[in-house]
């Protein structure tokens, strides 16, 4: 199984995000979390920020929309560029027409659920998604501890999508560092954003390669 590292710059120093983003190089893609202050209690980024870093980027983007209304906003960013766009289960209208417009303009279809959302209702429906994102703290800010509650969840995507054959990819998102990426991993996550865990380390670049390694080691496949 392939294993995919994807630094969240929420907590980069967000005056210097290009130079940002070169230290994070060696990652697979760069997860950009879009807060619109009501979904969530917390201001980020917008589309301006992110039609930014698209032009100035290494990596491939990967939107994480934590807004309301993401069926009138979510296309904007897959229409800015943005190689994956994931919006929430809880804030959306319809989200297969969403999934099947975001793919109709050119990129990956993602839905999120926050630690409390059970996931039975979406299985039915995982083909029309590319990824799903399990959270593993409360959307809306960085450096909150892992949640340990929600890989019952996980193991039941991993399975719904081995049995399948499906090639959804399934994130986990909150609290990630070399410990708790083992227990993702382990429960069936293949692509792992990490933000504190990578910019707080002295050496980023070594600290993707070093949750890799740990997710590599502890994967659903190994």
């Amino acid at each position: 199984m392939s294993v995919r590292i994807n630094p969240s710059i929420l907590t980069a120093d967000f005056a210097n995000l290009e130079a940002e983003l070169a230290r994070i190089a060696n990652a697979d893609l760069v997860h950009v979390d879009i807060m619109d202050n009501h979904f969530v209690p917390n201001l980020t980024f917008g589309l301006r920020m992110v039609e930014s870093l698209q032009r100035v980027s290494p990596l491939p983007l990967d939107v994480h929309l934590m807004i309301d209304d993401p069926d009138r906003w979510a296309p904007g960013y897959a229409e800015a560029g943005a190689y994956s766009v994931t919006f929430h289960a809880e804030a959306v209208g319809d989200p297969v027409a969403l999934a099947r417009k975001l793919r109709e303009i050119g990129a990956r279809a993602g839905i999120a659920v926050k630690p409390g959302t059970s996931i039975g209702q979406y299985l039915e429906i995982l083909p029309e998604f590319d990824q799903v994102l399990v959270m593993t703290v409360e959307p809306g800010f960085g450096g909150q501890s892992f949640i340990d509650s929600t890989m019952p969840k996980l193991r039941m995507l991993r399975e719904a999508v081995t049995r399948s054959g499906l090639d959804v990819w399934l994130q986990v998102d909150g609290g990630i560092t070399e410990e708790t990426i083992a227990i993702a991993a382990e429960a069936g996550a293949d692509t792992f954003v990490a933000g504190s865990s990578v910019y707080s380390a002295a050496d980023p670049a070594a600290q993707v390669d070093a949750l890799r390694a740990a997710a590599q080691e502890h994967s659903h496949s190994a």
